[in-house]
C-alpha cells in the first residue's frame, strides 16, 4: 500500500480508541496514512510502543508531557528501555506548559482520577511546578541527545522558558514544536535552532494561524491531527483520527496557494527526513 501521508503526532493508545483501534487503524491505512503514535507518560508511552511494533507504518514517540500526569516521576531507567526500541523515533512529547485549564491533567485517561481544574497548580507553589517541569524537560532532552532522536516539544503559554532551555543545547538537539498556536515571531524563533513545526486540524477553521501557515519554508513544516483532539473541517464534534489528516494537508495547501501536490510530497519527505523513517 502506498502512502501518500502522515500523521506525525496522534495519540492511538489512548483509551479513547480501546473498543476499536484496529477499525480507526484499518481506515488510516486504507487511506495512505502513516502515523507517529506519541506517549504522554509512561504508560501511553509504553502503549504507543505496541501499537506501532504490531502495525506497518507506525512508529512511537516516547516520553512525558508537562501536565498530563502531574504525579508521574519521570523514571529514566524505564525510558530508556524504551527509546531503545527500533520503533521509537521522537522523545515526548514534553515540554513545558503554564496554561491553566481544566482539560491538561491526565487527559485522554479517563479511568484515572481527574483533578479539580486547578488541581494541578494548586497542591504545591506555582514555582515548584514550573521547576518541576523544567528539570523534567531537560532529562527528556538529554535523553534524546544521547539516542540521537528528535524531541516532540508540546510548548504553551512557555516559549521564552522552553527556548532559553533549548538555547542551551544548540546543536546537539533537534525535533518538531508540535500543534503550534503562536506567533509567527516565535515560529522564527524554533525554526533558527533546528526544530519543525506542526499544524493541527483548527487550522481548517480557524484563521488565526494563516500568515504563519503562508510564511515559514514548507520544508519546515508537518501536518498532524493530535487525535482524538481538535478534529478538522469536515469532522468538528467527532472523535479525531489520523485518516482526516489529509484535511490538515488540504488545507496548507490552500493556505499558501500552492499546488496539493507538491505540499503533500514535501510534507510526507519532512518527516522522512526529520523521524529517519521508511514507509513499507
Amino acid at each position: 500500500m502506498e502512502i501518500k501521508y502522515i500523521d506525525i503526532h496522534s495519540h492511538l493508545g489512548f483509551e479513547d480508541y480501546g473498543e476499536d483501534q484496529k477499525e480507526v487503524i484499518k481506515r488510516m491505512q486504507e487511506a495512505g496514512v502513516a502515523t507517529i503514535v506519541v506517549g504522554a507518560d509512561l504508560a501511553s508511552s509504553k502503549e504507543a510502543v505496541k501499537v506501532a511494533t504490531e502495525n506497518e507504518n507506525v512508529w512511537a514517540c516516547i516520553g512525558m508531557h508537562p501536565n498530563h500526569n502531574v504525579v508521574e516521576v519521570f523514571d529514566e531507567k524505564e525510558y530508556e528501555e524504551l527509546v531503545k526500541n527500533p520503533k521509537v523515533v521522537a522523545v515526548g512529547e514534553c515540554g513545558l506548559d503554564y496554561h491553566i485549564a481544566p482539560d491538561l491533567s491526565l487527559r485522554g485517561n479517563p479511568k484515572q482520577t481527574r483533578p479539580d481544574s486547578l488541581d494541578c497548580f494548586t497542591s504545591f507553589a506555582m514555582t515548584e511546578k514550573k521547576q518541576k517541569q523544567k528539570d523534567d524537560f531537560i532529562k527528556q532532552i538529554e535523553l534524546a541527545i544521547k539516542y540521537k532522536k528528535p524531541l516532540m516539544l508540546h510548548i504553551r503559554d512557555a516559549h521564552d522558558d522552553a527556548y532559553e532551555i533549548l538555547k542551551k543545547y544548540e546543536g546537539k538537539v533537534f525535533g518538531n514544536l508540535h500543534f503550534f498556536t503562536s506567533t509567527l515571531e516565535n515560529a522564527n524563533r524554533f525554526i533558527a535552532l533546528g526544530f519543525t513545526i506542526s499544524f493541527p486540524g483548527i487550522i481548517t477553521y480557524v484563521k488565526d494561524l494563516d500568515t504563519i501557515v503562508k510564511s515559514i519554508p514548507l520544508e519546515m513544516m508537518h501536518a498532524e491531527t493530535d487525535s482524538p483532539f481538535a478534529s478538522p473541517v469536515p469532522y468538528r464534534g467527532k472523535r479525531n483520527e489520523p485518516s482526516y489528516v489529509i484535511e490538515v494537508y488540504k488545507k496548507i495547501a490552500e493556505i499558501r496557494g500552492e499546488d496539493f501536490e507538491v505540499v503533500r510530497q514535501q510534507l510526507l519527505n519532512n518527516a522522512r527526513r526529520l523521524f529517519d523513517i521508511s514507509f513499507v
